[in-house]
């Protein structure tokens, strides 16, 4: 079964962080850009960061630059999303989404797949 699968979300204070992990199962990776998005009670999804096949080039949005480092490892099939700082207004599921069409950019209209989403809750 190809499949993404989100872990590292909870609940922590403001001013915290937390690490979040993507692992693909069924598939490899390596042939994808990575992205992470959101989507907070109420609001659209929003894209977060998006990592290119090789590693080399990362974007975030303006929303968490400086905040969040998303990474790779293709050796375990897995990309990750660090964050530091975190403000409730972060408080969201975060998804992961790998697209094949792209090497270096995750347009939500170009997602091949999609994980079920983890959530993240940042409250004191």
């Amino acid at each position: 079964q190809l499949q993404l699968v989100e872990s590292g979300g909870g609940l922590v204070q403001p001013g915290g962080s937390l690490r979040l992990s993507c692992a693909a199962s069924g598939f490899t990776l390596d042939y994808y850009a990575v992205g992470y998005f959101r989507q907070a009670p109420g609001k659209e999804r929003e894209g977060v960061s998006c990592i290119s096949r090789s590693g080399g080039s990362t974007n975030y949005a303006d929303s968490v630059k400086g905040r969040f480092t998303i990474s790779r490892d293709n050796a375990k099939n897995t990309v990750y999303l660090q964050m530091n700082s975190l403000k409730p207004e972060d408080t969201a599921i975060y998804y992961c989404a790998a697209t094949g069409r792209y090497s270096d950019s995750c347009p939500s209209y170009a997602i091949d797949y999609w994980g079920k989403g983890t959530l993240v809750t940042v409250s004191s």
